[in-house]
C-alpha cells in the first residue's frame, strides 16, 4: 500500500486521484486544496456570470461525493506550505484555524495550478471595480459586483479566450462591452486573418475593440483606465483576463527544476526534476497548468493552460504510479472557443510559432458550406490548413464558422495525431448526408488544394502580399461575376468572368511564362481559372489563397 498526496484538487489533481482510486483499492490518497472547493469547472465560470449556466452548483463537484465516490480523505481550505524532500513529508497549515502539522508521503504529485497574471500598475490597488475570474470565490464577487454597482459599461483586459467569453456574457447582460489587447489581435492561437473574422463578430455585436494598446495604470478608484498610448476610457467596471501564471513557488522552494517562464520541468512520465542535479527527485511528480510540456508539432517546451491535457495528465500519471504502461504524445493545443454566433478552434502551430521555431511550412485556405446548400441553413466555414511542403504532414489547422467546426478540427487533430499527410485528408471517408456535410467534406477539401500545390499545379500567394504585387505592376486577374466583382474586389485587379475567360484569353499577358495572379471570391473559380490557363499554356500561375473573402478577412478594421 502506498501513500499518495495530491496537492490540487481542480483538473488536474482530481483526475489523477479518480484514476488512481479506480487502479488501487488499497492505496491511501489524500487530496489538498488551498480553497473550499475541488473539481471546479473554471471555463464554465464567464458562462455563468452571463446567466446561460443558472446553477452555482453545477460548476462545482461537491467533496462529500467525490470523497465517498473514490474514498478519498479531501482535505480544503488545506494550505501546502513546503516540501521536505529529505524526510519526504509537506507541511500543510489548516487556513481556518492557521495550525500547521506534517503529512509523510510516498508519492507527491504537485498540481496547483495556476494564477491569474494581475499587472502592478499604479491605481490598481485603489480600484474598486476591478476583477478578476479565476474560481467560484470570484465569480461571486463579481456576480454580487453586478449587483450593486449596476454597471453600464465593462472593459475586458485581454482578448484570449477568457476575455471573448466573458465580453459576449457581459454584453449579455446589456453591459456596452470594450476589450483592450495589447497586441494586434484577440485569441493569440489563431493567425492573424483567422483572428480577424473574430473581430468583425464582436463589432456586429456592439464589442468595441482597442487593439495594439495596453493599459498603464487606473485613476478615480478605477474608474478611468489609461492606456500605453494615451488614451483613456471610462469604465465603471472591469475585468482582468490576461493569461496565468503557473504556480510554481512551492517548486521552487522544494529545489525542483523550474523553467524561466516559470514552469515545473519534468519527464515523460511527470517525475519532477532537481534544479541542480537535472534528474527525477525520488517521489514527486507534477501536472497540469504548472508543468512545461512537449509541443507535439515541434518537440520544443510548451505549456497551456488548457482542462483536456491537464485531466490527461492526470490519468497518464496515474498509470505510470499503478506500473500501466503510458504513452505521452506531448500538447497538440487543440482549442475551441464560442463567440456570439461564431464558434472557432484550432489545432497544432499556427504560423507565428512555425516562423519562431524556424519551420518552414506552406499554408491554404478554403471557403466552403458546412452542408449541402440544398439543405436549410448551410454556412459558411472559413478554414486553414498548414503543412510541411517537404514531407506533407499537416502542421496545424484553424476553423471559424456558424456550424460544423468542431467536427473538422477535430478530423484533423486526430489524424495530426496518427502523423496524416496532406494526401490522406483528401481520401478521409467522412460522413455525408444534406444535413451534415457536403459530398466533399471541407476537410478533404483543404486535402485536395494542398495537392494540387505540391503537385505544382499552381503556386499561392498570401492576401498580404497581392497589394504590393499589383502595385508593382503584378497582372491580377479576378475571375468574379460582374455583379460580385463591383460589390468588391482588390485594387487593379481585372474582371474577365470566368465563363468568359477562354474567348478573352487575348486581353491577358501575352507572354505565357510570365507571373499571373488570379483570384475568385472564395477561390474556387480561380482554380478553374487556372486548370483552363494551364491547358492554354500558361505555366507561372499563382492563387490568391482564400481568394477575395481571406482578403476582407485580413484587411478588415476592428472598430474601438
Amino acid at each position: 500500500m502506498k501513500k499518495i498526496l495530491i496537492v490540487g484538487g481542480v483538473t488536474g489533481g482530481a483526475s489523477a486521484a479518480a484514476r488512481l482510486r479506480r487502479l488501487n483499492e488499497e492505496d491511501e490518497i489524500i487530496l489538498f486544496e488551498r480553497s473550499e472547493h475541488t473539481g471546479c469547472a473554471g471555463c464554465g465560470l464567464p458562462y455563468y456570470i452571463g446567466g446561460v449556466i443558472e446553477e452555482r452548483r453545477k460548476l462545482l463537484q461537491t467533496v462529500s461525493g467525490l470523497a465517498k465516490r473514490y474514498r478519498l480523505d479531501i482535505r480544503c481550505g488545506s494550505e501546502v506550505l513546503s516540501i521536505n524532500r529529505d524526510d519526504k513529508s509537506i507541511t500543510v497549515r489548516e487556513k481556518e484555524t492557521g495550525e500547521t502539522y506534517e503529512e509523510s508521503y510516498d508519492k507527491l504529485v504537485l498540481s496547483p495550478g495556476s494564477r491569474p497574471t494581475v499587472p502592478d500598475l499604479p491605481g490598481m490597488d485603489e480600484a474598486e471595480n476591478a476583477f478578476t475570474l479565476k474560481d467560484v470565490q470570484d465569480a461571486d464577487v463579481l456576480k454580487k459586483a453586478l449587483m450593486t454597482l449596476t454597471p453600464k459599461h465593462a472593459v475586458v483586459v485581454g482578448g484570449g479566450f477568457g476575455g471573448l467569453a466573458m465580453a459576449e456574457n457581459l454584453q449579455r447582460l446589456g453591459l456596452t462591452v470594450t476589450i483592450v489587447e495589447k497586441k494586434r489581435q484577440v485569441v493569440g492561437a489563431f493567425d492573424f486573418e483567422m483572428a480577424q473574422i473574430l473581430h468583425r463578430e464582436l463589432n456586429v455585436h456592439g464589442v468595441g475593440l482597442v487593439l495594439d494598446d495596453g493599459v498603464s495604470r487606473f485613476e478615480n478608484k478605477g474608474k478611468t483606465l489609461v492606456l500605453e498610448s494615451g488614451r483613456t476610457l471610462d469604465c465603471d467596471l472591469s475585468i482582468l483576463t490576461m493569461g496565468v501564471k503557473p504556480e510554481s513557488g512551492l517548486a521552487q522552494r522544494a529545489g525542483l527544476r523550474v523553467s524561466e517562464a516559470g514552469y515545473v520541468v519534468t519527464t515523460q512520465t511527470y517525475a519532477a526534476l532537481d534544479a541542480d542535479l537535472l534528474t527525477p527527485v525520488d517521489g514527486i511528480y507534477a501536472i497540469g497548468d504548472v508543468v512545461q510540456v512537449q509541443n507535439f508539432v515541434d518537440k520544443q517546451p510548451d505549456a497551456a493552460g488548457l482542462a483536456g491535457p491537464a485531466t490527461r495528465q492526470g490519468r497518464v500519471l496515474a498509470d505510470h504510479l499503478a506500473g500501466l504502461p503510458t504513452v505521452n504524445n506531448g500538447l497538440q493545443r487543440t482549442s475551441i472557443l464560442k463567440i456570439f454566433g461564431k464558434t472557432a478552434a484550432t489545432t497544432g502551430n499556427n504560423v507565428a510559432r512555425l516562423k519562431k521555431m524556424g519551420i518552414s511550412y506552406q499554408e491554404v485556405h478554403a471557403h466552403r458550406l458546412c452542408h449541402a446548400d440544398n439543405y436549410p441553413g448551410a454556412s459558411l466555414i472559413d478554414l486553414k490548413l498548414i503543412y510541411d511542403p517537404k514531407t506533407l504532414k499537416i502542421l496545424g489547422a484553424q476553423a471559424v464558422g456558424k456550424e460544423g467546426v468542431d467536427k473538422r478540427i477535430d478530423v484533423i487533430s486526430t489524424a495530426m495525431r496518427l502523423g496524416a499527410t496532406i494526401r490522406n485528408l483528401a481520401c478521409l471517408e467522412l460522413c455525408y448526408a444534406p444535413p451534415y456535410s457536403t459530398v466533399k467534406d471541407p476537410v478533404n477539401i483543404l486535402g485536395t488544394i494542398a495537392g494540387n500545390i505540391s503537385e505544382g499545379v499552381y503556386k499561392t500567394i498570401p492576401w498580404d502580399e497581392i497589394e504590393g504585387i499589383v502595385a508593382d505592376g503584378g497582372f491580377l486577374l479576378d475571375v468574379m461575376p460582374p455583379e460580385e466583382f463591383d460589390k468588391g474586389h482588390i485594387s487593379g485587379a481585372v474582371n474577365i468572368e470566368l465563363d468568359c475567360l477562354r474567348e478573352r484569353l487575348d486581353e491577358l499577358p501575352q507572354e505565357r511564362g510570365l507571373p499571373l495572379y488570379i483570384c475568385s471570391g472564395t477561390g474556387q473559380r480561380a482554380y478553374t481559372a487556372v486548370r483552363l490557363l494551364r491547358g492554354c499554356g500558361y505555366n507561372n500561375l499563382y492563387l490568391l489563397s482564400g481568394g477575395y473573402a481571406t482578403y476582407c478577412d485580413g484587411t478588415y478594421q476592428p472598430n474601438a
